[in-house]
Formats: structure tokens, sequence, C-alpha cells
């Protein structure tokens, strides 16, 4: 037994031909680090312009329209181009536009236009489209066929990390305030966009100089059989096709969510105590370096009562990213002991439940809720990913193409759930995503059929 655990530890980063890729994982993990940060300050930018521009829940939304509309249009061009240039070239490729989007913010904030700043965005998500289309596969590859769910898990976690980051940077230079009291956010916005390019075009050259080898997958369907009378469509498998609707609408909630959650602790949380906000002035009085992170954490809102000001928020919304990245590392545990289907459909079936929660404007229960459902959403962008591609031998990268361009529902359904937002309140509008999580719960438990396999056992093990 204490072999078997051992040979099964190694197959984790080892390919069939016994070749190590461990140091090739970390650094294609990275890129999740880099994707995660940079959704992350997206996530806490809506509430910017709101209050900047004076838009409402709606029209703050064209933000993630923007970065979603990149992901939609560079999904197929990043699929060819990876499936020619290898995963190497599309890594750098991907890298290059971001660097590109990153330094555009700095001409977009003297325009100080809304357009500017939408146009950097959307190119910043054409070059992670790049990133994801290239790297969520090859996490699959990178080791052990059965262990691709658990791969793709850990570099997501990355992402987490990447996404408790973000906001706090965001909420650094976005809701930043000058001694006279007065919004700085508009003129310091591209510092951390700036940043991030700088560190990417580092990571290029890095990759430049890095082994990363062109790992084919196992082709479980014959999708590269010469036979004509085999079809070589990835249409004409529907874990697949399926998989594409589930990643649209798991994005689709995701993207309401992450986008309206400063929205929500501003204006849904119950009444703040006085004694909370003497207690936290008194501490942040004595508390040194940190005074200024943790001043002006509550504010009287528009309704006349102390509430969560928006820098408040801002951190709470990285407290929310730390359960999602637990949810990620515990995920890629259950997943190495567990079927992944049915943790997947585990997963959805909670959120729906957590959504129902919120919508019943239960106090600090539901916001409890908002929390949670950041835990249960963790395992399931790279699960449904793992999934869909399943099989699919080189075809893999065309299919990753499609899943990716799925996440185009992050740019409709949360126009539909400020929509519902603005006609009634923020609570009533989780019903949008309470939607969307139980389809995703109907392709987890249906998948064994769509892809006639009793079980993820080839990608999962047990």
């Amino acid at each position: 037994m204490q072999n078997q655990n051992q040979t099964s530890k190694k197959s984790l980063f080892v390919t069939p031909d016994g070749q190590s890729v461990a140091f090739t994982f970390i650094l294609v993990s990275s890129l999740f680090l880099l994707w995660g940060f940079c959704n992350g300050m997206i996530d806490v930018m809506d509430k910017h312009f709101q209050e900047e521009l004076h838009l409402n829940l709606a029209q703050s939304a064209w933000v993630q329209f923007a970065h979603y509309l990149g992901y939609f249009l560079m999904s197929l061009p990043a699929g060819m181009l990876a499936s020619k240039l290898g995963y190497k070239g599309g890594i750098i490729m991907g890298l290059g536009i971001v660097a590109m989007g990153g330094l555009w913010f700095i001409p977009a904030t003297h325009i100080a236009a809304f357009w500017a700043f939408l146009l950097g965005v959307c190119l910043i998500a054409s070059g992670l489209t790049f990133l994801e289309t290239v790297a969520n596969p090859y996490t699959t590859v990178l080791g052990d066929q059965q262990f691709a769910a658990t791969r793709i898990n850990l570099a997501q976690s990355c992402n987490g990390v990447g996404w408790i980051l973000g906001p706090i940077a965001g909420g650094m230079f976005f809701y930043s305030k000058n001694a006279a009291g007065v919004s700085t956010g508009s003129q310091t916005l591209y510092i951390p966009y700036a940043a991030v390019a700088v560190v990417v075009i580092i990571l290029a050259v890095v990759f430049c100089f890095a082994n990363v080898p062109d790992i084919k997958t196992e082709d479980d369907y014959h999708l590269d059989d010469s036979d004509p009378n085999v079809s070589h469509s990835i249409w004409s498998h529907p874990h697949f096709s399926m998989a594409v609707a589930a990643q649209f609408f798991y994005v689709a909630a995701q993207a309401g969510i992450f986008s309206f959650f400063i929205n929500y602790m501003t204006s849904q949380v119950p009444v703040i105590p006085a004694s909370w906000n003497t207690a936290m002035t008194n501490f942040a009085a004595h508390a040194g370096i940190m005074q200024g992170w943790l001043s002006g954490w509550f504010e009287v809102n528009k309704a006349g009562v102390l509430g969560i000001s928006d820098k408040c928020a801002s951190n709470l919304a990285s407290v929310g990213f730390i359960c999602f990245l637990i949810g990620r590392v515990s995920g890629s545990y259950f997943l190495r002991k567990c079927v992944a289907h049915k943790i997947l459909g585990m997963y959805a079936v909670l959120n729906v439940f957590v959504c129902i929660v919120i919508f019943c404007k239960l106090g600090w229960i539901s916001v409890a809720g908002v929390f949670l459902s950041y835990f249960f959403m963790s395992i399931m962008f790279p699960t449904i990913f793992a999934l869909g591609i399943h099989g699919l031998g080189v075809r893999a990268k065309k299919a990753s193409a499609f899943i990716v361009m799925a996440i185009m529902g992050g740019a409709i359904l949360p126009k539909l759930m400020g929509y519902v937002a603005d006609k009634s309140d923020l609570s009533r509008g989780f019903i949008v995503p309470m939607f969307c999580f139980a389809f995703i719960a109907f392709y987890a438990y249906r998948w064994p059929k769509l892809a006639n396999a009793e079980g993820m056992q080839t990608a999962q093990g047990h």
C-alpha cells in the first residue's frame, strides 16, 4: 500500500514516458495567479465607476462586459494559434497582449473617458484568453491522466491567491483619497496595471528560455483516427458540448456575484452597531503601520445609517477570495479521493441553497451565505474544464478554446442580475446565479451518461 501511494504521488507530475514536469507545472501555475490578480481588480472596479460616473448597476456592468468580450473575441483565434504555436508559443503571445493592455492604462488615465478604461480591460482579457486556452488543458497533461482534475484544481489554487491580492490592490488605488478626503482613484487607477505589465514582460522572458514540452493527450474517443467513418467532430460528444453550456452559466454566476460583492456589502448588510465603529477607530489609532489600512471601514451610507464603506467592502472581497482559495485547496484533496462529477454536483446543489438563503434576506445569515458561495464556486471552473475535455486527445486545445469562449456568460448575465437589482434590490438579484448553479448540478450528475463513462476514473482515479 505504501509503495502504491508513493507511485501515485510521483505520477502526479510525471508523464507516461517518465519525464518529470514539476517545475513546468509550477511555472504554468504562476499564470493562474496572474489572471486571478487581474480578475480580482476587475471585480472591485465596478463600484469605482458607479461613483465617478454616476452609473447604475446595469450600466457599471459594462466593465464586466468589456472584460468577457475580450474572452469571446479571442478564444477561437487563441485556440487555432495555440494549435500551431504549441503551448509555449501560445503562452508567450498571451503574455505580450496582457503587457500591452496593462501599459494602455497609462494613456487611458490621461484620456479619462469610460471607453478608454474599457478598452484596456478588453485588451488584458484578450491576452488572458490565450493564457487560459493554453494553460488549463496543459495542466491536465503534465502527469498521469488519472490526476488531471487534481492538477488543474491545484493550479487554479494559485488563481485563488491572485484573487485575494487583486481586490486589495484595487481598493488601495481605485478608492484612494487625499488628505482632504477627496477621491484620487481616477488618477491612480493605472498604477497596478502598469505593475502587471512589468511582471508579465519578465514572465515572457522566463518562458522563452524555459522547458515547456508539447505533450499530446490520450485520444480516448479516436478523434484522430484516419477512418472516415469515425466522427471527428468534438461537438458529437455531449460531455463536451454540455460543458460549454455549463461553463457559460458558471462564469455568469461567478461574474455576477464577484462584480456586485461591494454593492451587496454596502447596501444589504444589516446596520453596523456604533460600538463596532468605536472599537475599530480605537484599534486603528493604535495600529501603527496598519492605521491607514484599518481606518474608514465604516461610514454613514445613503440610507443615513452606519454601514460598510467601499474600502472595507474591497477588503472583505479578499476575505471572500480566501474562502475561494480554501475551497480550491480542499477541493483538490477531495477530487483525489472522490469522483469529480459528484463533487461538482454536490457543490452546485449547495450553492443553489446558498443563493436561496441570500434571496430571502436573513440578515447576517445571508451575509455569511455570500462568503459560502465563494467556497462552493471554487472547484467549478477547473472541474467543468477537466470533465469537458476528457478523452479528446489532440482536439483538447480546440475544445479548450470553445470552453474559454463560454466565459462570455460573464458579460451577459451580470447585466440581468444588475437589472433585477435595480428594479428590486441586490439580494433579489441572486435569483439569477441560483438558476445557473442548478444547470451545473444537472450537467454534473448527467456527466457519466454524457461521456459514456462510469465516472471520471481516467481523469480522477480512486
